[in-house]
C-alpha cells in the first residue's frame, strides 16, 4: 500500500449532536461518500479520525482487503517517522475530529498524566486508559464553550446578584471569596476550590429547589422584557431547558463563557474545567478517553475527584483563545502549536489564485481534512490520483508531500494534525 491513502472514519451518535443535515460532521460524511444515507432526525456528534479503538479509520481502497489505520501503523510503524514512533512507543499519538454540538457536553476536565495513571488503576470501568487529554477546538462556525475559572470580581458579583447561588455556597465560603485579594493569588484559589467544592457537592433536593426558584425568577423577568444579564439568564435559561434540574446549570457563575470564531481556537490543558456549548469545531487531542464529569450528563459523575483536580486560576475568558501563527515558509499555513508535545494542527488555507499547491513533508504521520473546495492529489508515493473534496480525509506518512490540482474557483480549506516533536 503506498504511504498515502484516503480514510473512511468513524461517526459517533452521541445524543448531544446536531441532528441531521444541520450537523457538520453529517455534511462532511455525506459529500465525502455519497452513498452514506444521512437519517435527518439522528445526531451526528462526532467524526473521528485516527486509531482509537473505538472508531479505527477504515483505509479506503479497494486493491487491499479491509484494514484499519490503526492494524496499518502496527505493521508499518516507520509511516510515524522515526522521533514519533520512538516517543510514542509505535502509536499515532493523537485523535483529531470533527465535532457538532446541538445541547451542551458535559462539565469536565481531564486528567493530568499523574492523575491518569492512579484512575485508571482504582476504577478502570471509568477510565480506560492511563494517558493525559489535553485538546485543542478550533471553530469552524461560531462555537460557544464554557472554559477556565472566570476572574473573581465576575463570580463575586454573580453571587451577590444570585441569592440561589449565595445560598448552596453558603455565607462562609461567599465571604471568603469576597474578601480575598488580588495580591494573594494562592488565598484566591482556595477560597475559589471551597466555593466550587460547595456547590458541586451540594444536597440533590435543596440545589434542585434553588434552581427551580432561580430559573422561575429568572423566566418571569425575561418574560417582562427585562435585563437578566445580572443572572446570566440567557445561558441559565439555555442549559435548564437542556439538563433540567442538572447541578451544571450553576456553573455558568463560575466558568467563562468563551466565543470563538471561525478559526479561533482554544486549548484545553489537564486539570482546566470546560463545557462546550453549541458549534461546530475541529478537534485534537492527546489519545485517551479520560473525562472526569461532573454536571450537565447522564453520564458515571465523579464530583469528589474533579473538585480535587481542577485548576483554580481565575482568569478573563479572552485569555482562553488560543493564537495561531502563520508561518514564514508558506503564508497558506497558519499553526496552532500548543505546549504539549502529542499533536499540533496547522490551517491550510489556499486561495483562489493558486492552481498548484503542495501539501509539504512533516517529520510526522498526518491526519489531512478537506473542509472546502476540490482538487486532484498527487504524491510520488500513491500509485494512482486521489480525488479530494469536502469531508475528504487522508493519512500522509512521515516525510511524504502532496500535490494539489486545485478545481475548485474559490480556494481550498484544509485542516491537517501531525506531531511536531
Amino acid at each position: 500500500l503506498p504511504p498515502v491513502f484516503p480514510l473512511s472514519c468513524a461517526v459517533q451518535n452521541y445524543s448531544w449532536g446536531k441532528l441531521g443535515l444541520d450537523s457538520e460532521v453529517a455534511k462532511l460524511v455525506a459529500s465525502s461518500d455519497p452513498l452514506v444515507q444521512i437519517h435527518p432526525e439522528q445526531p451526528y456528534a462526532e467524526l473521528w479520525m485516527g486509531t482509537h479503538p473505538r472508531g479505527d479509520a477504515v483505509i479506503w481502497d479497494n486493491r487491499i482487503p479491509q484494514q484499519t489505520l490503526g492494524q496499518w501503523i502496527r505493521a508499518n510503524p516507520a509511516c510515524l517517522g522515526e522521533k514519533v514512533r520512538d516517543a510514542f512507543q509505535g502509536r499515532l499519538p493523537f485523535l483529531f475530529k470533527v465535532l457538532s454540538v446541538k445541547t451542551a457536553l458535559s462539565i469536565q476536565a481531564h486528567p493530568n498524566k499523574e492523575l491518569a495513571a492512579k484512575l485508571h488503576a482504582q476504577f478502570p470501568e471509568h477510565y480506560p486508559d492511563a494517558n493525559h487529554k489535553p485538546e485543542m477546538a478550533i471553530a469552524l462556525t461560531p462555537f460557544e464553550g464554557l472554559c477556565g475559572f472566570r476572574p473573581v470580581e465576575e463570580i463575586v458579583s454573580f453571587l451577590q446578584a444570585v441569592p440561589e447561588l449565595r445560598a448552596l455556597i453558603g455565607e462562609v465560603a461567599a465571604e471568603q471569596l469576597e474578601r480575598s485579594g488580588s495580591d494573594d493569588p494562592r488565598g484566591v484559589s482556595a477560597a475559589l476550590r471551597v466555593c466550587f467544592t460547595r456547590l458541586m457537592k451540594s444536597e440533590k433536593k435543596f440545589f434542585v429547589d434553588q434552581l427551580n426558584t432561580l430559573v422561575k425568577r429568572v423566566s418571569q423577568e425575561a418574560a417582562e422584557g427585562k435585563d437578566t444579564s445580572a443572572s446570566n439568564g440567557d445561558l441559565l435559561l439555555q442549559l435548564h431547558s437542556q439538563y433540567p434540574g442538572d447541578i451544571g446549570c450553576f456553573t455558568i457563575y463560575f466558568l467563562n463563557l468563551v466565543r470563538l470564531e471561525p478559526g479561533e481556537a482554544m486549548f484545553l490543558g489537564a486539570n482546566e474545567p470546560h463545557a462546550y456549548l453549541y458549534g461546530d469545531c475541529v478537534e485534537c487531542m492527546a489519545c485517551s478517553d479520560n473525562t472526569v464529569r461532573a454536571g450537565l450528563t447522564p453520564k458515571f459523575i465523579d464530583v469528589l475527584t474533579l473538585c480535587e483536580m481542577l485548576n483554580y486560576t481565575p482568569a478573563p475568558s479572552s485569555s482562553k483563545i488560543f493564537p495561531a501563527t502563520q508561518s514564514q515558509l508558506d503564508p497558506s499555513v497558519y499553526l496552532y502549536d500548543p505546549p504539549v508535545p502529542d499533536f499540533a494542527v496547522m490551517r491550510i488555507e489556499i486561495p483562489a489564485s493558486i492552481k498548484l499547491y503542495l501539501v509539504s513533508a512533516v517529520d510526522s504521520a498526518s491526519i489531512l481534512l478537506v473542509i472546502q473546495g476540490t482538487a486532484v492529489g498527487t504524491s510520488t508515493a500513491a500509485a494512482s490520483e486521489m480525488t479530494l473534496r469536502r469531508g475528504s480525509v487522508l493519512f500522509i506518512s512521515a516525510n511524504e508531500s502532496i500535490s494539489l490540482h486545485l478545481s475548485s474557483p474559490d480556494g481550498m480549506l484544509l485542516f491537517r494534525a501531525c506531531c511536531l516533536l
